[in-house]
């Protein structure tokens, strides 16, 4: 068997159980007129499981909802932009109109990096962008499951759990970052030096998203024949592929087309759980497995979010040598996030 049960990449890869009655939801995209928000868009348009799609962003949203509204499909799309101002002043009409009644929430919102930049570089300006939503997301929708990728993720989404606690609506099975595109990475890179179709591989990516702190677990792939110059060379690529991307673009974004793909897999993940099937992927949320508060590893999916954190099973030697330099890294990105939350 090639493949590990966790982490799927496509939606014929998920281990799901009962029924598979679909049941639609409305989606909320925020920061979808961004090179990530109009693929996802395109893609949660497409989504059986999607009945309302809502656009928001500050600027574009209406034209990109009446685009996507021609594409025949059974969901209803909106584009929303922020109240332009008012005396004496109110809330956000357009980030209410986009939040109410969403059951998943998807936050690509942000700025993307730059050759030479780190993820931990955009913090100042994605952290503030972040916390407004999720400041919305509290007040408009404080049940629904909130999905981040705005990076740095191991930051961004500690800085959303203060914000839903001081709001009273804090609830840990419905708060995930998105690190489905390391599962993707590792994915296409491992199948690609076996000659193997990446959609039958599945490798549970643990830790975080970003640099070292990603640990693909390629020793418990059964059937593989890899190297340790293989393995060493294939978990280097997993952590900073992302630069790969940054590099190649030259300074005209990163990574957003496969960003879309992987947002867009573990949004129909979280959908399908939502609609009662059990599904099996990896993302990073409120955890015990480790001395970091939060930790990427396989979790199940339910009805009410995030039902269980699973363990990750053995590590190898070199497996462990990452995860003890990862840890000290991790949990200072949780504590920065954690502090801005608070400041």
């Amino acid at each position: 068997m090639l493949a590990s049960k966790f982490a799927p990449v496509a939606a014929s890869a998920v281990r799901s159980f009962g029924s598979t009655t679909a049941a639609s939801s409305k989606v909320a995209i925020l920061g979808a007129g961004g090179g990530i928000g109009q693929p996802l868009s395109l893609l949660c348009k497409l989504s059986n499981n999607v009945s309302e799609l809502a656009c928001y962003d500050i600027v574009g949203t209406p034209g990109i909802a009446a685009d996507l509204s021609h594409i025949p499909t059974n969901s209803k799309t909106i584009g929303s932009l922020p109240h332009p101002g008012a005396w004496p002043s109110r809330s956000n009409d357009g980030l209410a109109e986009t939040l109410t009644g969403a059951s998943l929430v998807v936050i690509p919102a942000g700025v993307p990096r730059k050759p030479g930049m780190t993820r931990d570089d955009l913090f100042n300006t994605n952290a503030s962008i972040v916390k407004t939503l999720v400041e919305g997301c509290a007040e408009f929708c404080p049940e629904a499951v909130v999905a981040i990728i705005s990076n740095p993720v191991n930051s961004t989404v500690p800085i959303a759990a203060e914000i839903l606690k001081q709001k009273g609506v804090y609830d840990p099975k419905k708060l995930i970052g998105v690190t489905t595109l390391d599962v993707c990475r590792a994915n296409t890179f491992v199948a690609h030096n076996q000659g193997l179709d990446p959609q039958n591989v599945n490798v549970k990516v643990i830790g975080g998203h970003a640099g070292i702190t990603i640990l693909p677990l390629f020793s418990q792939l059964e059937g593989m024949n890899l190297s340790d110059a293989d393995i060493d060379a294939l978990t280097v690529r997993t952590q900073f592929g992302g630069d790969e991307v940054v590099k190649a673009k030259a300074g005209a974004g990163s990574a957003t087309l496969s960003m879309a793909y992987a947002g867009f897999i573990c949004a129909e993940n979280v959908l399908k759980g939502l609609n009662g099937e059990e599904v099996e992927m990896c993302a990073y949320v409120e955890s015990n497995l480790t001395e970091a508060s939060f930790f990427a590893s396989p979790c199940r999916f339910g009805k009410n979010g995030v039902e269980e954190v699973l363990g990750f099973g053995e590590l190898s030697a070199y497996e462990k040598s990452w995860f003890d330099k990862m840890i000290p890294d991790l949990k200072k990105q949780i504590q920065k996030g954690v502090d801005y939350a608070n400041q």
